[in-house]
């Protein structure tokens, strides 16, 4: 009998990383029974169309009965109203996650609202692409990508555990870190990313001397790379900017300082200014490409190789749960 690390694993939310949680799960044997939750006829269908659970559950309450890990796969605003939903129905020991890419307000959220016999261990994989719903999914999107946990003071070091068990075997490596730290490392890393790409692309849409059809025919160069990641699902990223409010605020107060430096480099001519700041950041590139966490290949790996059916892994963390 194959001795499984949880027998009953609930998913709230069955978008891109839920879907990719249970067949990677189901890929490794991590757990006997998958249920899965989504306030979506529609979803819940294409969920059991697709084979991505064991049970379907239209009722939240159903879904976590007698489940020993339950994961929140939904925007960060809705967290708390999951916590507070699922609460009275949690079996004592239970281990509850989550896979939101803000951390400090998905605790606060949710820890006030969880029975004291069950386990909080919020966690955050750095993995997506910036597509969604449950066809996203694919069991390879966690393979050598970064997974943070970030467990209040005095979570059960066994519960730790095993959610670091279970990350490490769908291929993430897995990090312990402060849940306020992360916030400020996600704020540059990818939250300000977003925004800027966000930004970047609502104004190409505005500029009234250059045609949208124009904007889009010659996008060949990197306006296109800040389309993907301005694709994301934008329910996920209108709650990460309101729930990490302060730490986004401050990096881009930095990004406004830095690039007011650079304008003024471009307005007086100061060629050795641009090329020692490309410079630098060109090997920052290099950096991200040695640590496994890019390739090299032109247009950025994006493209499909032959036989290949998912680009490669991008950094776009995109959850979604469908009908909230």
């Amino acid at each position: 009998m194959t001795d499984f690390l949880f027998k009953r694993m609930t998913l709230i939310g069955i978008g891109l990383l839920g879907s990719s949680i249970s067949l990677a799960a189901r890929q490794k044997g991590l757990v006997e029974h998958i249920a899965v939750h989504t306030r979506s006829d529609a979803t819940l269908a294409r969920a059991e169309e697709l084979g991505l659970g064991d049970s379907y559950h239209k009722d939240v309450a159903e879904s976590v009965k007698d489940a020993d890990f339950v994961v929140v796969c939904t925007p960060v605003g809705v967290c708390g109203t999951v916590a507070k939903a699922i609460a009275p129905h949690l079996k004592e020991g239970a281990i509850i996650t989550d896979v939101g890419s803000v951390k400090m307000s998905i605790i606060r959220q949710m820890q006030p609202h969880l029975p004291a016999h069950v386990h909080f261990v919020p966690g955050h994989p750095i993995a997506g692409t910036e597509e969604s719903g449950p066809d996203a999914g694919f069991a390879e999107l966690f393979i050598n990508r970064w997974c943070i946990l970030t467990p209040p003071e005095g979570t059960d070091e066994g519960a730790i555990e095993k959610v670091k068990t279970f990350w490490s075997t769908v291929g993430s490596n897995v990090e312990l870190m402060d849940a306020h730290h992360h916030d400020n490392v996600l704020a540059i890393t990818s939250h300000l990313p977003h925004l800027i790409a966000y930004n970047i692309v609502g104004t190409a849409s505005d500029l009234e001397m250059v045609t949208n059809s124009e904007v889009i025919k010659y996008s060949a160069g990197g306006f296109r790379d800040f389309t993907r990641i301005a694709a994301s699902d934008p329910t996920m990223w209108r709650d990460v900017f309101l729930h990490n409010k302060e730490a986004a605020l401050e990096m881009l107060g930095r990004f406004t300082e830095d690039l007011t430096a650079l304008q003024r480099a471009i307005r007086w001519g100061d060629g050795d200014a641009l090329f020692d700041l490309f410079s630098r950041t060109r090997s920052i590139r290099r950096s991200i490409i040695d640590a496994g966490q890019e390739i090299a290949a032109s247009d950025f790996g994006r493209h499909l190789k032959e036989g290949e059916t998912h680009a490669p892994t991008l950094s776009s963390d995109d959850h979604e749960y469908t009908g909230s």
